[in-house]
């Protein structure tokens, strides 16, 4: 009976001070803002999903990393859209016009857009880095002075991270020229010294033949090794080139490995490697009894 009696003092007093019809109607208002909030809601849901159905559904059109790109790129610009359509929806239930509310956003954000000249250039650019596909996510890409992993692209910015762990925010307006190190097959390319008594016929023999094992062992090679020949005839060696193609971000580990298989058989095959050598000679003389 508590309960009761307070609930309808409480009714009482909002009588009092609001009219039974103005009542209703907050209470319709209060009612659609809740529709409002479960509708957004529910269409962000239902946006998201059929965006990751797209993407999975062409899986084989878009690039994977392309996907990784523009999947939470839609998503972002799906939740601003719902936001803003929500907000003008709710004032128009509050009884504030939206009309000249756009309008005016419509005149300070193109005043705030000559004011700001490098945030338009930002998202410019950001928008053809998008469009052309310059590259993606967990592309290794060198611009703007720094080089590294594509962690995130927006509108407005790039961030890089580098093989120290460090992240550069770059703005989409300094990418003036990029380099993409993962767009295409990695070219790399293998030193070799032999000494200069070695013949050098015989040992170019032995690295082809044995870049032909190297090659159906190291799935990561796509095309080579190939001995293209004697590169330099240096002050105490010969050196050999060996060229080969290889997965996009595995250059660095496949030259690791190819320079250590090489040393590998060029010593079973005894074939001399000439590194620098150091040779002290000591002299000691032996002095006389008289002479001290």
């Amino acid at each position: 009976m508590e309960l009761t009696d307070l609930y309808q003092k409480l009714i009482k007093m909002l009588t009092k001070v609001v009219a039974p019809n103005n009542l209703i109607l907050i209470g319709v208002a209060i009612l659609q803002l809740v529709g409002i909030i479960i509708l957004g809601n529910l269409l962000k849901r239902l946006t998201y999903m059929l965006i990751d159905q797209v993407f999975k559904e062409n899986d084989r059109l878009v690039k994977s990393r392309r996907a990784r790109t523009l999947n939470p790129l839609l998503k972002s610009v799906t939740r601003y859209i719902v936001y803003f359509i929500g907000a003008t929806m709710a004032l128009e239930v509050l009884g504030i016009p939206t009309t000249s509310i756009l309008a005016g956003a419509g005149i300070a954000g193109l005043a705030f857009g000559f004011g700001a000249r490098s945030l338009v250039e930002d998202v410019i650019t950001g928008f053809f880095i998008l469009f052309e596909d310059q590259f993606s996510i967990g592309d290794y890409i060198e611009t703007a002075g720094v080089s590294g992993i594509v962690e995130e692209i927006s509108l407005r910015i790039t961030k890089i991270k580098n093989f120290d762990g460090d992240v550069h925010i770059v703005p989409n307006g300094e990418i003036k020229q990029v380099t993409n190190f993962t767009a295409a097959d990695s070219r790399i390319v293998v030193d070799i010294g032999i000494g200069y008594d070695e013949d050098i016929a015989r040992v170019i023999e032995i690295l082809k033949n044995y870049s032909k094992e190297l090659a159906e062992e190291m799935q990561d090679i796509k095309k080579g090794p190939e001995v293209v020949g004697v590169e330099e005839l240096g002050d105490s060696s010969v050196t050999l080139r060996t060229l080969a193609w290889v997965t996009p971000m595995e250059k660095w580990a496949v030259e690791r490995k190819l320079r250590q298989r090489f040393k590998e058989k060029l010593d079973a095959e005894d074939i001399e490697i000439p590194y620098p050598k150091r040779v002290l000679i000591t002299e000691s003389k032996e002095c006389d009894v008289d002479e001290i």
